[in-house]
């Protein structure tokens, strides 16, 4: 087992970070909802009945796993924002049983999360080499060891945290450097009725609100800020024009905030929004035209009887987006 360390700028972050809270409406970008504690967190909302995504793909993951290791041919396994890697296991043992299980890269802005999954792997499968990247995935992609052929994996419908445009660049980064022969396993959230989707982000205990305010309390850590989390409520809803979830923390009353180390000082209004999240649903249609812009040709589209979620399976296609080779990181 190893552990890479991608090279993070903490000025570059807090220089997003600043500029994100300045926009109309405020913003903060939501891949700071991952501490330790935003990652057990949203570990445990995917386990709540109202929240649909991790069953629906799982079951297909379950269904379709042993397709993919054959048609794929896969030896090395790249997880992207692999998190506690509760759902890997099931293509681990996919490869294993097509002979071809070889590399794991799980790669994780969270380093408790990465060394967690890699220490968990490497000893359930002792054949298996495991190279962990603590990295964001948005910057750090040229930090992937060498090795093919390669299967790339991205689910949760983490890619709907994008908006189109972003999407489509965040594929081209991962295609770039992609080997004629290595696949990209894509997890997407469905269309389907406002009601379901919007359940999934108000569940009953609470906890999507606990996720969403404590994006806050990483905020404070990272600018010396004194946010009090307590003060903001939890919004969530599906914009139909957009085809989108937004998640917002709403402020309780007027409200001055001090982020010394952003050089920033905030008023918000009682009511003031901040926009935490947004969360894309698509058609199979939006998929396939979002892969090949990013220099991918759709392979095999996978979906429940109930179109809840769909797994998209993508073949690299070395006709389109050109670049680099990813490399071995600082250790």
């Amino acid at each position: 087992m190893e552990i890479t360390l991608g090279d993070l700028d903490p000025g570059a972050e807090l220089a997003e970070l600043r500029a994100a809270l300045l926009e109309r409406p405020r913003r903060i970008p939501s891949r700071y909802f991952y501490d330790r504690r935003g990652s057990e967190l949203f570990e445990a909302i995917t386990e709540l009945p109202e929240y649909y995504p991790t069953r629906a793909e799982t079951a297909l993951l379950e269904a379709h796993a042993d397709e993919i290791a054959r048609a794929t041919g896969a030896e090395e396994l790249v997880e992207l924002g692999s998190g506690a890697a509760s759902k890997t296991r099931i293509l681990l043992d996919a490869l294993a049983r097509a002979g071809n299980l070889r590399t794991y890269v799980p790669l994780d802005v969270s380093e408790a999360m990465v060394r967690r999954s890699a220490e968990e792997l490497a000893a359930a499968y002792p054949e298996l080499t495991v190279h962990g990247l603590v990295a964001d995935f948005h910057h750090h992609l040229d930090h992937i060891p060498p090795g093919e052929p390669r299967l790339v994996i991205f689910l949760g419908s983490t890619i709907g945290n994008l908006r189109p445009a972003e999407a489509v660049a965040f594929l081209r980064g991962i295609a770039a450097p992609m080997a004629p022969g290595d696949f990209f396993l894509l997890g997407v959230d469905l269309v389907k009725e406002t009601a379901v989707i919007e359940a999934a982000y108000n569940d009953a205990a609470g906890l999507t609100a606990e996720f969403n305010r404590n994006i806050l309390r990483v905020v404070n850590r990272l600018a010396g800020g004194d946010f009090e989390p307590d003060r903001f409520a939890h919004r969530a809803f599906f914009d139909p024009a957009n085809r989108w979830i937004e998640m917002r923390l709403v402020a309780r009353g007027a409200q001055t905030v001090r982020l010394p180390k952003l050089d920033l000082t905030l008023e918000l209004a009682d009511g003031e929004e901040l926009l935490t999240e947004i969360s894309c649903k698509y058609e199979r249609r939006q998929v396939e035209r979002m892969l090949a812009r990013g220099g991918f040709s759709l392979d095999r589209w996978f979906t429940d009887d109930e179109r809840l979620f769909g797994l998209a399976l993508a073949r690299h296609d070395a006709s389109r987006p050109e670049g680099g080779s990813w490399h071995q990181g600082t250790i």
